[in-house]
């Protein structure tokens, strides 16, 4: 066994309950949940209050604009108060929030509103704040370590969304909405309360103290122009990707699939998310990153150019779903593991914080304008082929970071008592 991969069996023996707890938290947190089940739930809420598409899809816009101002807010919280606390408060509040919307009574006020404190709330869910953990805990298996924690995304996709859709078709969408509030409450928050634990020293005193991470300050790395090339290619690659996901019944639907050969098709998505992340996180331990996310982000470019081009058949429209899950699977570990070796870990949080809302605002505007495209055409061609460029030239702007820099060894804080 090569040195490498003995030091990072270790790091995984030491880890492996926060990789389950992060795989728990953000798998059935705001980055995961909303994302995926509003493709199912959508029709029904159209067939019973008389909402368009494009109306109902503003909920993802919601939240996005919220995440805007709440990832660097929940990064600077967690960064002063550790990832743990800010955890057990917020898993139970936003599955309480998600279970609201089966009050929904068709204002569509108070389910604007009902989405506004499931967005306050999912901020505190979000992949901010278990990825520092991780990232903390994990050095040579870092990119690994990572895409497991993120694989739960692509577990409720394969999982997840075949029990939604049964529960939608059985007991309509209140219950589907119960269902989803009660997951991170009844799985994701125990997990966490058991496993999740802060990244600590024990002095010869027997205090514990925080290990102090070296990096760059927040304001350094605002001064980086790495930071900015990061942001700037995030936010049109997370529009690219983030449109098709909540409206990819709705795509294959117009494709001229029927309902039955859907139920088929989807559920690949969360399959190749699950297979993306691990495989891009192996390839993020050995080879760099930037070469990883621009190959691997511009894969998917074949699926929506498929997927704009009218009539679809069953066995390339699979084949389409698993490579745009594939690539889905491998964005937010690529901009967890480039945060930390190009900034490092000093001020991780915020920083992934501040890099979150360029994703998020790009995956959360989409969904909408995909939405009115659609009211508008009656289909989403126009948009799915625009994407399949848009996405390939951002990707390629990752080429130009460079290489990763090199920081000094932790070491713990000194905390101990003034004798």
């Amino acid at each position: 066994m090569t040195d490498h991969n003995h030091t990072a069996l270790g790091e995984f023996r030491r880890g492996w309950g926060i990789i389950l707890s992060a795989l728990l938290g953000i798998g059935l947190g705001m980055a995961s949940l909303p994302t995926y089940s509003m493709g199912l739930i959508t029709p029904l809420l159209v067939r019973d209050f008389g909402w368009s598409v494009g109306q109902i899809m503003v909920c993802l816009s919601i939240i996005t604009l919220i995440s805007i101002g709440g990832a660097p807010g929940f990064g600077w919280l967690t960064e002063k108060y550790g990832a743990r606390r800010i955890v057990l408060i917020g898993l139970p509040l936003w599955g309480l929030s998600m279970a609201a919307l089966a009050l929904s009574n068709g204002s569509l006020t108070r389910f604007y509103l009902t989405w506004v404190a499931i967005g306050l709330t999912g901020s505190a869910t979000l992949p901010i704040t278990f990825t520092r953990t991780v990232n903390r805990r994990f050095d040579k298996a870092k990119g690994l370590a990572l895409g497991l924690s993120m694989m739960g995304t692509g577990l409720f996709g394969f999982f997840g969304k075949p029990v939604l859709a049964l529960v939608l078709n059985d007991h309509g969408w209140r219950a589907g909405f119960l269902l989803l509030g009660a997951l991170p409450v009844l799985v994701a928050f125990p997990a966490a309360f058991l496993l999740l634990r802060e990244d600590e020293r024990t002095l010869p005193d027997g205090h514990h103290v925080p290990v102090e991470r070296p990096g760059l300050s927040l304001a350094q790395t605002l001064r980086d122009w790495r930071f900015w090339l990061m942001a700037a290619a995030l936010l049109p690659v997370s529009f690219a990707l983030g449109g098709p996901v909540p409206n990819l019944e709705l795509i294959l639907r117009d494709g001229g699939l029927t309902p039955a050969a859907i139920i088929t098709v989807t559920p690949l998505f969360g399959l190749a998310s699950i297979t993306g992340r691990l495989a891009g996180g192996w390839l993020l331990d050995r080879i760099w990153a930037p070469l990883v996310a621009f190959v691997l982000l511009s894969l998917p470019a074949i699926s929506l150019h498929y997927l704009g081009s009218g009539g679809l058949d069953v066995g390339h429209a699979r084949e389409a779903v698993f490579l745009l899950g594939f690539a889905l699977g491998i964005e937010y570990d690529v901009v967890a593991f480039m945060t930390a070796r190009y900034f490092g870990l000093r001020a991780y949080a915020p920083i992934y914080g501040l890099l979150y809302v360029c994703f998020a605002a790009g995956a959360g505007l989409s969904p909408v304008i995909f939405g009115h495209d659609h009211d508008v055409h009656g289909n989403f061609n126009r948009m799915l082929t625009a994407c399949a460029v848009l996405l390939v030239v951002s990707a390629a702007s990752f080429l130009f970071l460079g290489r990763y820099r090199s920081f000094p060894a932790p070491k713990p804080r000194d905390h101990s008592p003034v004798r």
